[in-house]
């Protein structure tokens, strides 16, 4: 495994890229940091093994098959994370010997929740708001404009608003304002 990472720029992000067996084949240093707390991974002994060991205890789970499957969230040290894996699919060679014989990697992102994103988990779960209008509502909350929010979600303005109106149906308002209100005082 590379450890690349390991004197780059601390980002608040967690990368890590595992092979098809689920072993890592390069970890960033916040996942490191993030794997490794409350030690530094400078003080383990031997940081590949550990961080291994560490990736399969913490990222995966053994719920109902004898399939790991990962983890959507887990605890390090008193912070909360995200977990969110993507398949990564190597183009072969033309005989199916590319990268594990075709069978890909999976690239992990280890995501802090913040107390926004409680927040506004809080609010949609109170309100039934899809992924999509939480979305939304995280642009508006902040002061974003239709445009801004259009141009930051890759959507037209168009989609936009029909996502807003969806929401003040939900929340039983009427303006962009009275969204902001009502998720800012519980909903009363």
């Amino acid at each position: 495994m590379q450890n690349n990472g390991i004197n780059a720029p601390v980002t608040s992000e967690g990368f890590l890229l595992l092979d098809s067996s689920l072993h890592p084949i390069f970890v960033n240093r916040a996942a490191a940091e993030i794997l490794s707390y409350p030690q530094k991974p400078e003080a383990c002994k031997n940081l590949n093994a550990f961080l291994a060991s560490k990736i399969h205890l913490t990222l995966f789970s053994m719920q109902t098959s004898d399939v790991p499957a990962l983890v959507t969230e887990f605890v390090s040290g008193k912070r909360r994370y995200h977990c969110r894996a993507y398949r990564v699919d190597a183009l072969g060679n033309g005989n199916g010997t590319g990268n594990g014989g075709g069978r890909g990697s999976v690239a992990v992102l280890l995501k802090r929740f913040s107390t926004a994103s409680l927040f506004i988990g809080e609010v949609s779960e109170r309100f039934h708001l899809t992924t999509r209008e939480q979305e939304v509502l995280q642009h508006l909350l902040v002061g974003q404009t239709t445009k801004e929010i259009a141009t930051g979600m890759e959507i037209s303005p168009h989609t936009v608003k029909a996502f807003l109106r969806m929401i003040m149906v939900k929340m039983g308002v009427s303006t962009r304002s009275a969204i902001v209100g009502k998720a800012f005082t519980n909903g009363q």
